[in-house]
């Protein structure tokens, strides 16, 4: 005991020995800053700024690099079919800022995003900062939203028809064996190609023509018969996996209005989760008509950008169900916002989702962190090599129907950089000096 105490005070003598021939000048300058420029300096979120920002032309989803002055990095993801012009011509603006500013940032950069494809870039890297936000202070994203409700995110994905029906029946077969607990079908008026008297449309209009045409002023209707054997369609799914699964249904075509509800009058019997962007998310009016019209829960969101619109749509209750696509809604904080928004008016939220393993993890954490969170959907469990890009995370990624919330900092994840480079079609994260000085006048007021 004794031994362990006289060493014990010798050790502390040492140290404060030390402690004193440093604050002496004992050390020079130069030889203290060798000596820790190796020391990992990520505990210092206050002085951390963004350096730059690449590209990774991953094919219809770039994927987004914010590099910092203390060697950590966060990554994001411009939605699937957007441009990396959106990204990159922001990141004169970001340049210099600490990237745990979150909102800061956004709500400077937000002006340049508008509903669909064309909030990537302001989505891709809010994604990012909160990647280093989380790295920096060495906690996950949902943390820094407040905590999680749940532990894992289940998830509903579409199951590619099959002109052969037992073939269509093996997949969605498959789909059980797998685990999932919650489907979806295209069933379009694309079934009744060919087929005589099925819809009524203009003669002489073309497959571009139609569209580029906004449903209403199409002037196509389905007839009875066309909507029985589409009805006869969602017969057969049902009879596959059975009622007790939930099924939700998607692109019906650019029909009209009194078509969308004679079409969700006929579906009612088959009990479904929802009937998913009947038409444009912002004729309010008219999906108030077609929701009030039928039994039947109605959806749309994945082309909004921002909570205000779909503060519209829940304060009318034009809908039953939201579904925001975090790519292009806004990002992390603002789908959080967008729930919490919709919760109050009794609004459940689904997450659409067709990216890549980032935009994924992205969903996850916003999902985890918000209440009214119901499904989030995944395009590409078909995909062998889709997960194979990230590391950290339980693999496979989508495991029995539900993706494992992770833990880690930031979005959890690491990048694989062998495969992100075999996936990638354009360049690797080169270096983008010709927009680091993209200026203009940006404020929205004079």
């Amino acid at each position: 005991m004794k031994q362990s105490l006289r060493k014990l005070i010798n050790r502390r003598s040492f140290l404060g020995s030390a402690a004193g021939l440093i604050g002496a000048g004992f050390w020079a300058d130069e030889t203290l800053e060798a000596a820790v420029q190796n020391v990992n300096t990520n505990s210092k979120p206050s002085d951390l700024k963004i350096t730059d920002l690449r590209i990774a032309d991953l094919p219809n989803r770039p994927i987004i690099r914010i590099d910092t002055n203390q060697g950590i990095y966060g990554l994001g993801e411009v939605r699937d079919g957007a441009s990396k012009t959106y990204a990159l011509m922001l990141k004169s603006r970001i340049l210099g800022e600490n990237p745990c500013n979150v909102d800061k940032i956004f709500r400077k950069i937000k002006q340049f995003g508008f509903h669909a494809r064309q909030a990537g870039g302001v989505c891709g890297i809010e994604m990012a900062l909160w990647d280093l936000a989380g790295k920096a202070y060495n906690v996950p994203v949902y943390q820094m939203l407040g905590g999680k409700f749940r532990d894992r995110i289940r998830i509903y994905c579409d199951t590619p028809e099959a002109r052969d029906p037992k073939e269509f029946e093996a997949r969605l077969k498959k789909r059980l064996a797998d685990g999932f607990t919650f489907f979806k079908m295209d069933i379009g008026i694309g079934v009744l190609r060919n087929i005589p008297g099925t819809v009524t449309m203009p003669a002489g209009m073309s497959r571009a023509e139609r569209d580029m045409t906004e449903h209403m002023f199409t002037g196509i209707e389905i007839t009875d018969k066309g909507i029985a054997i589409m009805a006869e369609r969602v017969a057969q799914v049902r009879e596959i996996i059975g009622w007790e699964i939930p099924l939700g249904t998607d692109h019906f075509g650019h029909i009209g209005v009194n078509s969308c509800i004679r079409l969700g009058k006929a579906f009612e019997k088959f009990n479904l989760a929802w009937m998913e962007d009947f038409i444009p998310w912002y004729r309010t009016e008219l999906w108030k008509k077609i929701t009030d019209s039928i039994d039947v829960p109605t959806m749309t969101g994945e082309d909004i950008y921002l909570k205000e619109p779909f503060e519209k749509l829940c304060r009318e209750h034009a809908v039953d169900i939201i579904q925001p696509d975090l790519a292009s809604s806004g990002g992390i904080l603002e789908t959080k916002k967008i729930g919490d928004m919709a919760q109050e008016y009794g609004v459940p939220m689904v997450l659409h989702m067709a990216g890549s393993p980032i935009a994924a993890f992205a969903s996850v954490h916003c999902a985890a962190a918000t209440e009214n969170f119901l499904v989030c959907e995944n395009h590409s469990v078909d995909q062998p090599t889709w997960g194979d890009i990230v590391d950290g995370v339980e693999k496979p990624i989508v495991n029995k129907g539900y993706i494992k919330v992770p833990d880690g900092p930031g979005l959890g994840i690491t990048l694989n950089e062998e495969a992100l480079r075999k996936q990638v079609r354009g360049g690797y994260f080169e270096p983008t000096p010709e927009w680091d000085k993209e200026r203009s006048w940006d404020r929205l007021w004079s």
